[in-house]
């Protein structure tokens, strides 16, 4: 019988011949993301740290990007406390503030590649799947447990097959493409499972996988996984890595899935997650005259220099709305600089846009662009929860950059059909 994608990797990694559904194996990864929350999790092992140290060096890669920069003493001690560590322990992979969000990092430093399975304590890092890992959230003892000892246990996921096929029409996105799915499976559609994106995914750049993978999680999924092909080895080779430094794990042609969905993407439109769950989807059609006060363009979901663009065209020559805030949130410092270069971020600020500095912050209310109750924000995130940004009586909606971008300009929620042809 084959093999699935995941069954597969936890095979490679456990040293099995075959592994199946619910067998727990043990596997050490080839790395260990944290974030601001290296400083928690170092805490709980200080004692076996003066001890034993770290596994491995290399193991972890460690990024500043929650609050950044440090919006209080509190956090700039943790920051300090992290900065310490890393210099006493000579960890190889930290990127301190100001380089951008962990996810974006780790894809475009290269440290994730095909066929390499990865950890972290943030729920997102599902979103390494978009170049052909195995990549997945863990929590904050767990990635104690792994600092030390370079290993752990996993339970292997059944697998869903999820096919796409046709051409998206003008105007639909990668966004409106994973919102629809997670629409219409539910928020634990996947639960603990391993998702694959099958079918006419050429269409897909590696930033758009990006994006489909990083939403995994918000169907339930352990991870979300694009089959390696030209996109990706054309990516790849962008940032100087070769075909040579990797190995590509593709499933069997007669893999067994748990379940198989197929979906015609020429029939998508614009939609928009409404409050307070990412499920709680709806067509641009069924909305009427919304209002919004504030617009977030950027995150781990959509920072990418392809989402500034887009807005960039909706933007250029024209202003916000009066009543609405415009945020642009790039995912890294190099997305920034790309964006500077192509004047991409002169036009959105001549439209009345704000830069942030490359992290999460606002994403989930942690630093800046924070909501008041009783007002809504449309963001191009990928969570809508009650009190997400900052405040319980505030409305948070999901939905792509052309969507975010149109409707910053009429302020309120606007088909961005109108302009994207």
């Amino acid at each position: 019988m084959g093999m699935t994608f995941v069954e597969k990797i936890f095979a490679k990694y456990s040293g099995e011949k075959e592994v199946v559904p619910g067998q727990i194996v043990t596997v050490k990864p080839d790395h260990l993301l944290t974030h601001d929350n290296t400083a928690a999790i170092i805490q709980k092992i200080q004692p076996e740290l003066e001890k034993y140290g770290v596994y491995d060096t290399s193991l972890s890669i460690i990024v500043l990007d929650h609050v950044i920069p440090a919006a209080s003493e509190k956090t700039a001690t943790n920051h300090k406390v992290i900065r310490e560590f890393v210099k006493k322990y000579g960890i190889k992979h930290f990127f301190d503030v100001g380089c951008g969000v962990c996810h974006q990092i780790v894809i475009e430093q290269g440290l994730a590649l095909p066929g390499e399975l990865l950890l972290g304590s943030d729920s997102h890092t599902c979103s390494y799947g978009a170049i052909g890992a195995f990549s997945s959230g863990i929590d904050r003892t767990e990635a104690a447990s792994l600092m030390l000892t370079g290993e752990t246990w996993l339970k292997v996921p059944h697998s869903i097959k999820i096919v796409l096929n046709g051409k998206l029409q003008p105007g639909v996105s990668a966004k409106d493409v994973i919102l629809h799915i997670i629409g219409d499976i539910s928020a634990s559609g996947a639960n603990y499972c391993s998702v694959e994106f099958h079918g006419d995914v050429d269409q897909f750049s590696v930033e758009e996988r990006f994006t489909l993978s990083n939403m995994g999680v918000e169907m339930g999924a352990k991870n979300a996984v694009f089959p390696v092909d030209s996109v990706t080895t054309k990516y790849l080779e962008s940032i100087g890595i070769l075909v040579s430094q990797y190995s590509a794990i593709s499933p069997d042609k007669d893999a067994v899935y748990s379940k198989e969905l197929t979906y015609n993407l020429e029939e998508f439109s614009p939609v928009v997650a409404f409050p307070h769950t990412v499920d709680n989807v709806k067509s641009i059609n069924e909305i009427e005259e919304l209002e919004i006060q504030q617009c977030l363009i950027g995150t781990c979901t959509n920072g990418r220099l392809s989402d500034f663009q887009i807005a960039a065209k909706i933007l250029k020559g024209h202003k916000i709305h009066p009543d609405v805030r415009l945020l642009i949130l790039p995912s890294s410092r190099q997305v920034y600089l790309d964006a500077l270069n192509e004047g991409i971020i002169d036009i959105l600020v001549e439209a009345g846009g704000l830069v942030l500095p490359p992290g999460c912050g606002p994403c989930l209310g942690a630093h800046q662009g924070c909501l008041a109750p009783g007002e809504r924000c449309l963001s191009t995130a990928n969570r809508n929860f009650k009190g997400r940004m900052g405040c319980k009586e505030a409305e948070i909606y999901l939905a792509s950059p052309a969507t975010v971008a149109i409707s910053a300009i009429h302020g309120k929620i606007s088909d961005p059909r109108r302009v994207v042809k």
